[in-house]
């Protein structure tokens, strides 16, 4: 038998949804961000509270978040 692996290779495995809304308002900005995805926490007084409340309540959201975080972190060539 084979033992699991101990890290998927799921870039989002161990990553909260805080550390990824953190890294891509390092990365990109609130106002990119807002213009990426046009959801209005991240337009209207972004903040990372406002910003984890919708997300966490609205999964289409969610996921558009979670693969622009994976596409920024996937592997170059």
């Amino acid at each position: 038998m084979s033992e699991p692996q101990s890290h998927p290779r799921d870039a989002l495995h161990g990553v909260t949804l805080e550390a990824i809304l953190e890294d891509l308002v390092k990365r990109h900005g609130w106002e990119v961000m807002g213009r990426h995805i046009p959801i209005r926490c991240f337009q209207l007084d972004p903040s990372i509270k406002s910003s984890l409340a919708f997300l966490r309540k609205t999964p289409w959201a969610r996921t558009k978040v979670e693969a622009w975080y994976k596409n920024d972190h996937r592997p170059r060539p």
